[in-house]
């Protein structure tokens, strides 16, 4: 399967992109493919999921791990193909979704295209306490808010930090618990202390 692709973008189309890799053109179909517009002609970085069907094979792409996670959870879902999946998931804020699930917020889940009450009562059997340990979990799932809480872009931040340093998804992951409980300011506070919490590992 191909996790990413790591090229230079040459052409941003209505719903897709194509990434030159070595003298091959990658399609990949994007949620928003514009949001891709400042990288033309530059290197890009997509996260991918690979698609695959009798007589199809189809690239999605993704800004970060948690959309692409998104997706992978969105198509597990009876009644949700991909074309679907990735129209969801360039809609919603992650969080927001993840909250809506875990409320068993129906309403808001039938305001997206394709998916009415049946659909949306599926989503939330198959995908209710599944999706908690994604990234950017707001007080909207029953926290209560503090002092401590970081801001999300913030976080992201300092997650590709983090990644570039070596670390896996999973153990940063393991550590944003106990970093949304401290009083970080800024995304070098968050490196800092996140790297102090991985090195107890």
């Amino acid at each position: 399967m191909i996790a990413y692709i790591k090229g230079i973008l040459t052409y941003i189309q209505d719903d897709s992109v194509i990434v030159d890799v070595h003298g091959i053109g990658y399609e990949i179909i994007c949620a928003n493919p514009f949001d891709f517009q400042l990288s033309l002609n530059k290197e890009v970085f997509i996260y991918t999921y690979h698609h695959v069907r009798e007589d199809i094979e189809s690239l999605y792409g993704f800004k970060t791990e948690d959309e692409k996670y998104l997706f992978t959870k969105l198509i597990s879902v009876s009644g949700i193909g991909p074309k679907s999946g990735i129209n969801i998931q360039g809609s919603v804020d992650v969080a927001e979704f993840i909250s809506a699930v875990e409320r068993e917020d129906e309403k808001y889940l039938t305001q997206f295209p394709g998916v009415g009450k049946k659909t949306a009562r599926q989503i939330i059997l198959d995908l209710k306490g599944k999706l908690t340990g994604l990234l950017f979990i707001t007080s909207e799932l029953g926290e209560e808010d503090n002092a401590g809480t970081i801001r999300s872009s913030d976080l992201q931040d300092a997650e590709e930090a983090l990644k570039s340093l070596g670390y896996s998804a999973q153990e940063i992951r393991a550590v944003i618990p106990q970093l949304q409980q401290e009083d970080a300011d800024g995304t070098d506070e968050i490196i800092r202390k996140a790297l102090a919490l991985l090195m107890r590992k």
